[in-house]
């Protein structure tokens, strides 16, 4: 496959196949693809790959390539060519055998076309145990009968990239390595009219400030983004960090593209239409059309509840006797949590609540209560940026510098002693304004990690509860239509796990829509701060608990990783690199710790869930909606 690339008006498109039409001649397989428009016909398009598949007949030796449109499963093809009937429940273990080593009947290949980096690759399904020599002979059926020349057999899972050893004499390719090649990925698709600003490289963070009318061009990695019109990074990261979070929660196209501060440098400061497609997207100027619709499309408001507040509870209550019902006092966070680690059914680190009257007497002994209604009445709060900005860092510096009730910081430092053991201790945000699902608000709050001291408890209450007037988390309530009067910071302090590796797990297969049962894993060594922050790309894998199958996309090859630091804190210490993260069994242990608790929260959305690995223990530290529209 050759990979088309067009630049047109500042527009970019590569890669764009049309639907191939099926001739009303053709049948439902052929023995041989002599070309690309015929892979075409038989094979059909998924996000922004084109899937074929194939039938080896081990008896007879002949190859059936079969029409994926008619057929979506290897089963159905089977059932109906050689047993002229439908597979049914008696037949499963029977058929399952020829995913063994050993293939009694079947071999049950894939073939990808790979447009974004112009590779065409043969695979097997992840839990398939298929040997060196099969996959060889395989290898050799294709070559005389399907017209690629160059296609590379794939591994699929942990178990087959053991078979690589083995196959030193036929091309090769794994999807880490086509992942990390692609120069275009599409994390958010969907389309956006706004101002184009392209971030100079090495701008820090805190430099960042954008208007909801931009489209962003950023060239480093940022762990969060104030809301926006449009994302569209040069640095690939996972699917899952907070900046692509925030682009689902705000319906807001985002995509990596690796050239774009180059290609579109003559658009800076200009009105663009700006759209991210599958396979490719579209960034030029938009016509006053383009524009006027837009304008209209934007008036339509969000209006998200939160919890109501309860500010008569002063109790520094435990996690598990928390439930979802007090949100409204001790934050969303510890009351989900609180709802896993009361149910018993899987491991979570103790902890206990902050409630958020505490946050409420603390800014109101201050004074601040004033200074955050003066911030909200002003009228400069709903038209200038920078002003806006700059009062909610005040008021946040203020909240962290205010002096703390002094009984507050004891009761807490001695239930840390008494009933966590004296260990070190996350303080994490549990605020009403996040894991809502209406509002996922993943990483808008600040948690301080590894508090090992009555003076770092002191400060770090603070910054948890100042953090609730960050300039991201402002803007993104304001987006959500959220009343953030009605919003407070409790807090959950936690007992730290030093992770020998920790991430996310998603219950959805976020790369392929039409998978209804798989879930999608993200993992790093270490401490897991950087897997959703973004500025790296973890090891992800896609696992199926319905027949435990393990399909690798990235691995992580980070240099160094993230330790607790005796002294409190953390620091960065070399990363020994000691293989897979996510084997099939960590994988299946992960997945079967989210279904014990999943029956606890009914949504129509599914779970994203953060755990950590202490050794091979699966600790359970985080749910939450993982879309929030």
């Amino acid at each position: 496959m050759r990979a088309v690339l067009a630049l047109l008006a500042l527009s970019i498109v590569w890669g764009a196949w049309e639907p191939a039409a099926r001739p009303a001649e053709s049948r439902v397989f052929v023995h041989e693809i002599p070309d690309e428009a015929t892979f075409r016909v038989y094979s059909r398009q998924l996000a922004a790959d084109r899937y074929g598949k194939f039938v080896i007949d081990v008896k007879s030796g002949e190859i059936f390539y079969f029409d994926a449109n008619l057929y979506r499963l290897h089963a159905d093809f089977v059932f109906a060519h050689f047993y002229g009937r439908k597979m049914t429940n008696d037949d499963i273990s029977e058929y399952n055998l020829n995913y063994e080593a050993d293939k009694p009947r079947f071999i049950l290949g894939y073939l990808t076309q790979h447009q974004k980096v112009g590779v065409m690759t043969f695979s097997f399904w992840e839990g398939d145990a298929i040997r060196a020599g099969d996959i060889r002979k395989v290898r050799d059926k294709l070559r005389k009968t399907f017209y690629a020349a160059d296609i590379k057999f794939r591994p699929d899972s942990p178990e087959q990239e053991k078979r690589l050893k083995e196959l030193a004499d036929i091309p090769t390719i794994t999807n880490d390595k086509i992942y990390k090649l692609s120069p275009y990925q599409a994390f958010n698709l969907g389309e956006a009219v706004g101002r184009l600003r392209i971030v100079p490289p090495g701008t820090a963070p805190e430099k960042l400030l954008f208007d909801r009318d931009d489209v962003v061009v950023l060239q480093e990695s940022y762990p969060d983004i104030v809301p926006v019109a449009g994302i569209l990074t040069t640095i690939f990261c996972t699917p899952l960090s907070h900046v692509n979070l925030r682009a689902k929660e705000w319906s807001i196209p985002n995509a990596s593209f690796k050239e774009a501060g180059a290609r579109f440098r003559e658009l800076e400061g200009k009105i663009v239409y700006y759209q991210v497609r599958d396979l490719d997207l579209v960034l030029r100027e938009a016509t006053p059309q383009e524009i006027q619709k837009w304008a209209a499309r934007k008036k339509e408001a969000r209006a998200v509840r939160v919890p109501p507040l309860d500010l008569t509870v002063v109790e520094l209550r435990p996690l598990d006797r928390m439930h979802d019902a007090d949100a409204g006092i001790y934050g969303t966070k510890a009351a989900n949590l609180g709802e896993i680690a009361g149910a018993r059914v899987v491991p979570v680190p103790a902890g206990f609540g902050v409630p958020v009257a505490f946050y409420r007497r603390h800014i109101e002994k201050n004074g601040i209560d004033k200074q955050i209604e003066r911030f909200l009445a002003d009228p400069r709060f709903a038209t200038d940026t920078a002003w806006r900005k700059a009062e909610s860092d005040a008021i946040r510096t203020r909240i962290e510098k205010a002096p703390i009730d002094p009984k507050l910081v004891d009761a807490v430092w001695a239930k840390v002693q008494k009933d966590l053991g004296g260990k070190g201790v996350f303080v994490r945000s549990s605020t009403n304004a996040e894991d809502l699902e209406g509002f996922n608000g993943a990483g808008l709050y600040e948690t301080v990690p590894n508090v090992k001291s009555k003076n770092q408890l002191a400060v770090a209450l603070r910054v948890v509860w100042g953090s609730l007037w960050n300039f991201r988390g402002v803007e993104s309530r304001t987006l959500a239509g959220i009343d953030h009067r009605a919003c407070a910071a409790g807090v959950l302090v936690q007992v730290g796990i030093n992770a020998s590796a920790a991430g996310v797990l998603v219950t959805k297969n976020i790369l392929d829509p039409e998978d209804d049962r798989s879930f999608t894993i993200n993992a790093k060594r270490g401490l897991g701060l950087r897997v959703v922050g973004g500025t790296t790309v973890p090891e992800m894998i896609i696992y199926d608990p319905g027949n435990y199958g393990t399909k690798i996309v990235s691995r992580s090859d980070d240099p160094t990783m993230l330790v607790f630091d005796g002294h409190g804190g953390v620091k960065e210490v070399p990363n020994p690199n000691r293989g897979v993260i996510l084997t099939e069994a960590r994988a299946k242990a992960l997945a079967d710790a989210v279904e014990k608790f999943r029956p606890l929260f009914p949504s129509r959305y599914a779970l994203d869930v953060e755990w950590v690995l202490e050794g091979q223990k699966v600790w359970i530290v985080q749910s939450r909606p993982y879309v929030a529209r």
